[in-house]
């Protein structure tokens, strides 16, 4: 059964009151001291000397993902987990170890899943670059067979890039397949797993994806007058992946919808 975390601690009007506080030390609200909160939580984090894997680096999510993490040192040890090695040579990511597999026959490659206290899963293609059958291997078989041997490799805590809408019901492939997966991920039964279902993201993608554009477009004018109903910042999706990540889970499956994500993700944004 899926768990809302609830995030009402970080609504539009105490952000816009947030920011003038900081200037009046007098004043306080519930963003202001959830901040604070979480660079308490932040630095117990760094502590313990966790590790992680991000699966699907060299997409959009887990490119900016990869940064914050890095920038955020909440990791002792951060590996990637991919097709092919990414170019990383800037300073910030020399100590980021990389693991190359092969999707196809991901049992051979068990050892680049083992001994990963936290993993990130933003893998995901679309059906007009991959196919039915391609976009459906994907999204749920890479995913689950992923999860399936980090389970088996030490992981306590999976979280999973799923999106708006998805449901193993639905009509609509794209929802059904998001759906499907997020429940047979479930069914492995980590100490923790959160699902994470961000709406359109912005972000300046480098491939093209037709529907996502015109879906921006057509989203502009609402999205201004409701922002935190049908799309969010790449940016405040990823920090919110990491703010949750060191909240205490007291739940074994938590569920993050669009809402939860920008309440979370916007905790210390002024800050970056």
């Amino acid at each position: 059964m899926y768990v809302t975390r609830c995030c009402c601690f970080a609504s539009e009007f105490l952000c816009n009151l947030c920011c003038f506080a900081r200037c009046n030390p007098s004043l306080s609200c519930a963003h202001c001291r959830m901040e604070k909160d979480i660079e308490a939580l932040r630095e117990d984090y760094r502590k313990m000397n966790k590790s992680c894997f991000i699966l699907g680096a060299s997409g959009e999510t887990g490119k900016e993902l990869l940064k914050e993490i890095v920038a955020s040192k909440l990791f002792s040890r951060v590996t990637l987990i991919g097709r092919r090695r990414l170019p990383l040579e800037e300073e910030p990511y020399k100590e980021v170890a990389q693991e190359v597999v092969d999707f196809e026959k991901l049992e051979e490659f068990s050892a680049a899943f083992q001994g990963h206290d936290v993993g990130f899963c933003c893998l995901g293609t679309t059906k007009a670059k991959a196919g039915e059958a391609g976009f459906i291997r994907v999204d749920h078989d890479y995913v689950l067979k992923s999860a399936e041997l980090a389970k088996a490799g030490g992981c306590t805590h999976f979280n999973l890039e799923s999106s708006k809408g998805a449901d193993k019901s639905s009509s609509f492939l794209y929802l059904r397949v998001k759906g499907q997966v997020e429940a047979d991920v479930e069914e492995l039964g980590f100490e923790r797993y959160t699902i994470f279902r961000p709406a359109v993201l912005l972000c300046d993608r480098r491939e093209s994806r037709p529907t996502e554009w015109l879906a921006k477009k057509m989203l502009s004018p609402i999205s201004y007058m409701f922002p935190t109903a049908y799309s969010v910042p790449m940016a405040t999706l990823v920090r919110a992946m990491l703010h949750n990540a060191v909240l205490p889970g007291d739940k074994k499956v938590e569920l993050l919808e669009n809402k939860e994500i920008h309440a979370l993700g916007k905790v210390g944004e002024a800050k970056k």
